[in-house]
């Protein structure tokens, strides 16, 4: 019997997506820098270890570090809702933009010196494919070499047959968390230290956790299940935050929603909606020339971060479009990763 390997070009759950929705590539663009923030609490951070990988091409294959990461399954047996349906992949399609998951799992990037705190991370796609390259291993490693313990979601796509799709990220997403946690020790971080960072349409899902963690998506199925899902902060990376037709990005809420979906569809996945004063501390990225999801996403955001009284760091960046990654080290959206290391120092307790 073959043997393949996850995440390579002949594993069946991973089939790659279409080179023409290409926006998510990195956007080269200089400019100045507009930071808003609000914080209680601040204390000096961890210095800054050297976290810039190689440039990535987000148009390239998966890198070796994404092949050779260590695969969590995320469930035992068929993931929830059912009726999975692969689409056709054009033969040109980008080997790094991943669609069609049968089998959603994480992909573990550990550090050489451990910081003991976790990272869920949540690439980009418009809910249409998942961007492994720059925003999935090239973020991963970049975080790995600050101390942090980092788990790539390769998440359920909602269009591909699911049925409930505008459930099935948020199920694999509260999951992943959960999932974490249970194997805390063996990966040697603190359970209860683990945040939440997502790119655009992975921006929403880790939005919706960070509000909808305990929202019952989906029937318990083992003790697992009974861990809480509530990330201890989240980074939102240019992300999609309403559904409302005027300000969301299309593509991401059509893959999401359906066509034509009714109000309350809307109102449930529009995540500034659900902010609570359980939310956990967020911290924010956006260019405000990004064409693709607004900018507004993120100050209704921030809007409703701070009429909940939730702690929180807003940064918008004069220019960058959107899908920048990690940023231009020839722009100051490259600020970004560096200026959240210290806020996650502040946010997650040392213990």
């Amino acid at each position: 019997m073959q043997t393949i390997e996850p995440g390579s070009a002949n594993d069946p759950t991973l089939v790659h997506a279409r080179p023409e929705l290409d926006r998510r590539a990195v956007l080269v663009a200089t400019g100045v820098g507009l930071a808003l923030s609000q914080s209680s609490v601040a204390r000096s951070a961890t210095p800054l270890a050297a976290a810039t990988p190689s440039p990535m091409n987000p148009l390239g294959p998966l890198p070796p570090s994404w092949i050779n990461a260590e695969v969590i399954p995320l469930w035992a047996g068929a993931p929830p809702e059912g009726g999975f349906a692969p689409r056709p992949v054009p033969p040109a399609s980008p080997p790094g933009f991943i669609r069609n998951v049968a089998a959603p799992n994480l992909r573990v990037f550990r550090p050489r010196d451990s910081n003991r705190h976790g990272i869920l991370l949540i690439p980009s796609g418009a809910y249409t494919f998942i961007v492994g390259t720059h925003e999935g291993a090239g973020t991963a490693e970049a975080f790995a070499a600050m101390g942090y313990t980092v788990f790539v979601l390769t998440y359920r796509l909602p269009g591909e047959g699911w049925s409930h799709r505008w459930n099935v990220p948020l199920q694999d997403a509260q999951r992943a968390m959960r999932l974490i946690r249970a194997n805390a020790a063996r990966f040697a971080i603190d359970e209860a230290q683990v945040a939440a960072l997502g790119y655009s349409a992975g921006g929403h899902i880790a939005a919706s956790l960070a509000t909808g963690f305990a929202e019952p998506v989906y029937a318990a199925r083992d003790a697992v299940d009974a861990i809480d899902a509530r990330p201890a902060a989240a980074g939102l990376i240019y992300p999609v935050i309403t559904m409302d037709a005027r300000l969301t990005n299309p593509q991401s809420a059509t893959s999401l929603l359906g066509e034509n979906p009714p109000a309350a569809l809307v109102a449930m996945r529009s995540v500034e909606l659900h902010v609570t004063t359980v939310t956990p501390p967020t911290f924010l990225v956006h260019a405000l020339d990004d064409l693709a999801v607004p900018p507004e996403n993120s100050l209704m955001m921030l809007s409703a971060l701070r009429a909940a009284h939730v702690p929180v760091e807003a940064h918008f960046f004069e220019t960058g479009g959107h899908g920048f990654g990690l940023g231009s080290l020839a722009a100051t959206n490259s600020a970004w990763p560096a200026l959240f290391h210290k806020w996650l120092d502040i946010h997650l307790v040392q213990r």
